[in-house]
């Protein structure tokens, strides 16, 4: 099943497995800060209203913005 960032709790693991439909240059940006199909992470953290959410992927924490993850399908491990 895939789901978005936002449907996964916090401390849970997921993996991404591609994106939506969408600007190719903001994709480019995802893939170079490590976001790529296949790739596990841990949530960590999510701001009061939902933005920023912190994962820890490939050994760093990484924050993105609400509109950065949904442009991501994951799913849960």
């Amino acid at each position: 099943m895939i789901y978005r960032l936002k449907d996964i709790d916090i401390g849970q693991k997921g993996r991404i497995i591609g994106f939506t439909e969408g600007d190719k240059a903001y994709r480019k940006r995802l893939l170079a800060m490590g976001l790529t199909p296949g790739v596990e992470f841990t949530m960590i953290r999510s701001a009061p209203l939902g933005d920023p959410v912190e994962i820890e992927i490939r050994d760093y924490s990484l924050s993105l913005r609400k509109a950065e993850a949904e442009s991501l399908m994951i799913e849960r491990l």
